[in-house]
């Protein structure tokens, strides 16, 4: 269920709370929610994610984007959640695409090559090429 997209970083599409054990045992340590609650009647609460993640003595936070796309503090949040922790990250939503394509820019604002994020994203599953263009200028930032 967990793609592998770096050492440090899992995506999958929504998870339940026993997904959270099997999270830690890969050595998990934060969790992030990229799915807005009640996106869906089948989801999951954050809540009871964040819950779970706490009672493995795991961080979690929520980073929510909707289909509207996303925003600079999305990036920045997505970037300091990723900063903020020295082991692996799992980051989900409804299929993982909106996740990855977050670590992707976010990974751009620090001066990730996009040729090869979007590389690794493809070896996961996921086409984050129509992000290239947004990449590019925030990989010019870095």
């Amino acid at each position: 269920m967990f793609k592998t997209l770096d050492d440090g970083i899992y995506v999958a599409p929504q998870i339940s709370v026993a997904h959270v054990a099997d999270a830690k045992a890969l050595g998990v340590t934060l969790i992030i929610n990229n799915r807005p609650d009640d996106e869906a009647p089948d989801q999951t609460p954050g809540a009871e994610i964040e819950a779970a993640a706490v009672a493995a003595s795991m961080d979690y936070i929520a980073i929510p984007i909707t289909h509207s796309g996303f925003s600079e503090p999305q990036v920045k949040a997505m970037v300091d959640a990723l900063e903020s922790t020295d082991g692996p990250v799992l980051a989900y939503c409804r299929s993982g695409t909106r996740s990855t394509n977050l670590w992707a820019l976010a990974m751009a604002s620090l001066g990730g090559h996009p040729a090869v994020l979007i590389e690794t994203a493809g070896k996961a599953g996921y086409d984050i090429s129509s992000l290239l263009p947004l990449m590019d200028i925030l990989r010019s930032r870095a």
